[in-house]
């Protein structure tokens, strides 16, 4: 059967004007072939209704992990500016948002900050602090603003036989059976480009420039060089993540090549190179027992076990750090405004290091090595600098200062994360780490 736009865009114009109180419309939006799609229908079938009746408002929303690849990070970018101007500009309710995780959740915190291991398939707590909490918490605000809302995806159920398979089986007999329950309570799914076929998505892209603007010529060209295709916006477990050659964040580790970036490499982006090469590393040295603790987190070092993986050594977190911030000096020397790890990223690093009781490696004196730079210490902690000549002249020795200001440095440390739980646990942990190795002399 060929693909009927026309229907379509009635189904999704219906749909709209179906509520007497309107609940709000989610549209996840990647940038990829699908998502694009949609939101290119959507804004085709709004824009048929009289302006009087579209009283219904639609979020565009684009989740940024802060470790998308690059490449695609400057086309959305681009897009959604486009997306949000030329909204305007033709009266419709549309509004762009970008979704990123808390700073104590992202990716560089928790590998190089807190050592947790590079994700794979059997630990890929990326997922869930990246994509599915920041996306998820936007939704949950614009249902507590309600009460209900509708969120649109570019799912389609050709992609897999799963795929195909959840979609079927999570209808629910309402609006036309157009919609189906979302795992958040009061939310619900609308899938309009459900039944098209990857060959029906290029062919429409390929003739219908977007209403936003420009063509689809960039976004061809990406796929083209790429040979890889879109990460689908993951509002839930039961959605894909990334995987196989999809595009998404250039540090993933649950596949053991990144084809799409390679073949960007390959196709004249070259400057990409450094972060091929760190992505490798993170793949080749994940499960490298050298590299790893042998307690966890919540355990004392006197508990170490050889056969627990617990999180990376320290000295190869700051390793890490000085291999990443160097990859970021290379890809500068291509477009000085890239950046790979931001500065609140760094300075939650550093304090996340000193809440761990790791006082003998310090962000700055990598960032100055590699950067050759001049900055402090106290360039990356929160501003608070404490009085330290008044400090050591109360203290009896240098090993009470030196205590002190680790104390000190642990607490700060909770209010940069803005989370103080486990303060008084922490300090007493590593008071107790003090008393041992004072005795042990």
């Amino acid at each position: 059967m060929a693909l009927d736009l026309n229907f379509i865009k009635s189904e999704i114009e219906d749909q709209y004007l179906h509520d007497d109180n309107p609940r709000p419309w989610i549209i996840g939006f990647s940038g990829g072939k699908d998502s694009t799609m949609l939101l290119q229908m959507v804004w085709v079938a709004v824009r048929r209704i009289p302006a009087e009746l579209r009283t219904r408002k639609i979020y565009v929303v684009c989740n940024d992990t802060l470790v998308e690849n690059p490449k695609i990070v400057q086309f959305i970018h681009k897009t959604l500016e486009k997306i949000g101007q030329a909204a305007a500009e033709q009266g419709l309710p549309i509004s762009v948002h970008q979704t990123t995780p808390k700073l104590e959740d992202t990716f560089w915190v928790n590998l190089l900050g807190k050592g947790y291991p590079a994700p794979n398939n059997s630990f890929r707590w990326c997922t869930d602090r990246l994509k599915i909490e920041p996306t998820t918490e936007f939704i949950r605000n614009k249902i507590s603003e309600v009460g209900e809302a509708i969120i649109l995806l570019g799912t389609r159920s050709d992609e897999s036989s799963s795929r195909a398979k959840n979609i079927e089986n999570s209808k629910i007999h309402i609006d036309s059976q157009r919609l189906r329950k979302h795992v958040l309570p009061n939310a619900f799914v609308f899938a309009p480009i459900k039944d098209v076929l990857t060959e029906e998505v290029w062919t429409y892209l390929l003739q219908a420039d977007p209403p936003w603007g420009g063509t689809h010529k960039s976004l061809v060209t990406l796929y083209k060089n790429a040979s890889g295709g879109d990460c689908p916006l993951v509002i839930d477990t039961t959605t894909p993540s990334c995987g196989q050659s999809r595009f998404g964040c250039w540090v993933c580790t649950v596949v053991k090549r990144d084809k799409s970036m390679e073949a960007l490499v390959d196709n004249g982006d070259d400057w990409m190179e450094p972060l091929v090469d760190f992505r490798d590393m993170l793949v080749d040295k994940r499960n490298d027992r050298s590299w790893r603790q042998t307690w966890r987190r919540n355990q004392h070092e006197e508990d170490a076990n050889e056969e627990t993986w617990g999180p990376y050594l320290p000295e190869k977190r700051a390793y890490m750090l000085e291999e990443l911030l160097k990859a970021q000096r290379e890809v500068q020397k291509s477009d000085s405004n890239l950046v790979l790890i931001n500065y609140q990223e760094l300075v939650a690093v550093q304090v996340t290091w000193h809440r761990d009781s790791i006082f003998e490696y310090n962000v700055a004196e990598i960032y100055n090595r590699v950067y050759q730079t001049d900055m402090k210490k106290e360039d990356f902690s929160d501003g608070q600098v404490f009085e330290k000549n008044l400090l050591k002249d109360i203290c009896r020795d240098d090993d009470d200062f030196k205590l002190i200001g680790e104390l000190l440095e642990i607490q700060k440390s909770k209010i940069i994360l803005v989370n103080g739980y486990g303060i008084q646990s922490d300090l007493e942990n590593h008071l107790e780490k003090d008393f041992r190795k004072r005795t042990a002399c």
